[in-house]
């Protein structure tokens, strides 16, 4: 079954939430996980395991990832990669 977009978006935003109980409608796509949510490289692996394990995706290790976008933009690319 192929995701949409926006039910990625949602599942992302979603994931994130709830590493830092913060309200999914403050987590917009230019927000900054560190800066504006203050969130450490171990809550970023903690989000990145999930992510990997819900999409049943890859994601390398040298990407960089800063924003809320980012994961979104980066989870969408793998899921319709491995789709096609």
């Amino acid at each position: 079954m192929l995701r949409t977009n926006r039910a990625i978006d949602e599942e992302v935003v979603r994931i994130i939430s709830r590493t830092k109980r913060i309200r999914p409608d403050r987590l917009q796509a230019n927000k900054r996980l560190s800066q504006d949510f203050g969130f450490d490289t171990v809550d970023l692996v903690d989000i990145i395991l999930k992510l990997e394990k819900s999409f049943h995706i890859t994601i390398p290790d040298e990407v960089p990832i800063h924003t809320v976008g980012d994961f979104i933009d980066l989870v969408e690319a793998y899921t319709l990669r491995k789709a096609s």
